[in-house]
């Protein structure tokens, strides 16, 4: 029989070789997450950050199998700041790292650039950027997985035209790749559906006095105002078209669709905002309530406009990885394009661009500073 003295060691190298044999059947996978933590977009793309780290938590619950090996996911996140060149910098960093899986960029402007890294280095990129251009390179590992500006920008030239009436509007764009798409856009539809576009004026994404700009459109007497450009300047420019006594409605893309806008924009944000989000109704989906309950018990607050579809691509991307049975990111896009998932906010299937095949795109206005739906197209 050992002694006493002996059975410690017996006992450590006995612990150790079980612990070795659970981790050579455990197989890491890195999701990496890129977009604005710093900066006036930071709270989007902590928004965006919340939504796949549930995500992640969720799927190592789940205790998924990939060639015999247990899947153990691990979230890492990097700030782009909302920046082509750190963007591309970030993206660089990502793939050299090893990550084969990326949720982002948030904006267009960092999607576009940064969309040949990850196609270059063979890695999977999903981005809520907008712009038609995101999916137009022919990179077959890329997937937009909201609407585009096309999309977007088309349902609330549809709804201005329908539901509003309106006969002259005024366009103005930040001039990053997001703002002047969706400007570009509700302005090519609007003319389509017969209402005149009086004047584009441009700003850009630091702005915040747009008195001039507001001051010229209202001396053309119009109807209201589109607005290509994200929160934290249409919130400020809500502000001054009340000072200016330029009350007509301010529309806008999914970037105004945020609690942000009535955060910033106080009293001046209500029903004379109108803004177009890619998605259905999530409190109104099967498995809406129970998402939003959730995110807010984890995170103490509401998700933002897009933490729910970054949870749904980090989901979808798993069971692509399952039916697969493969981390390899080409054979992992083949089956997000021949498969199609449930997700908290619609169901997602890409076409061979990595284009939604099938999109709901929502408008909204803002009651009591909350989110109120109008209308789904």
């Amino acid at each position: 029989m050992p002694s006493k003295m002996n059975m410690a060691p017996l006992a450590l190298a006995a612990l150790l070789c079980v612990s070795n044999t659970a981790l050579a059947q455990e197989q890491v996978v890195k999701i990496g997450v890129t977009g604005p933590l710093s900066g006036a977009n930071a709270f989007a793309g902590k928004d965006n950050e919340n939504g796949v780290r549930l995500a992640v938590e969720d799927l190592n619950a789940q205790k998924i199998k990939v060639a015999g090996k247990t899947l153990r996911f691990e979230l890492q996140s990097e700030d782009d700041a909302g920046d082509p060149k750190q963007g591309v910098t970030v993206a660089q960093k990502l793939v050299d790292g090893g990550v084969k899986f990326v949720l982002g960029p948030y904006n267009s402007g960092v999607a576009i650039p940064a969309s040949r890294v990850y196609n270059d280095a063979g890695a999977l990129m999903s981005t809520v950027g907008t712009n038609p251009k995101i999916t137009q390179g022919g990179y077959k590992t890329v997937f937009r997985i909201v609407a585009s500006d096309s999309q977007v920008g088309g349902s609330m030239a549809n709804y201005a035209a329908k539901e509003l009436k309106l006969k002259n509007v005024g366009v103005i764009d930040d001039r990053t790749a997001f703002g002047t798409g969706i400007a570009t856009e509700f302005k090519r539809q609007a003319q389509a559906a017969g209402i005149k576009v009086a004047g584009h004026e441009f700003t850009n994404d630091k702005a915040s006095d747009f008195a001039a700009i507001l001051t010229s459109l209202r001396a053309k007497k119009v109807d209201a105002i589109f607005f290509g450009g994200y929160a934290p300047q249409g919130a400020p420019m809500a502000r001054q078209m009340k000072a200016l006594g330029l009350n007509v409605p301010l529309l806008g893309g999914d970037t105004l669709c945020s609690p942000e806008m009535a955060k910033l924009g106080g009293p001046a944000v209500g029903e004379n905002v109108r803004c177009a989000q890619a998605g259905a109704i999530i409190a109104k989906q099967p498995n809406g309530p129970a998402f939003l309950t959730k995110y807010k018990t984890r995170f103490k607050r509401d998700p933002d406009v897009y933490a729910p579809s970054f949870y749904d691509q980090t989901m979808f991307i798993a069971q692509a990885i399952k039916a697969a049975n493969s981390l390899d990111p080409a054979a992992v896009a083949q089956q997000l394009r021949t498969q199609s998932y449930q997700g908290v906010v619609g169901t997602y299937g890409y076409d061979d661009k990595g284009k939604l095949k099938k999109t709901t795109v929502t408008v909204y206005t803002f009651k009591n500073g909350a989110l109120a739906p109008l209308a789904s197209y």
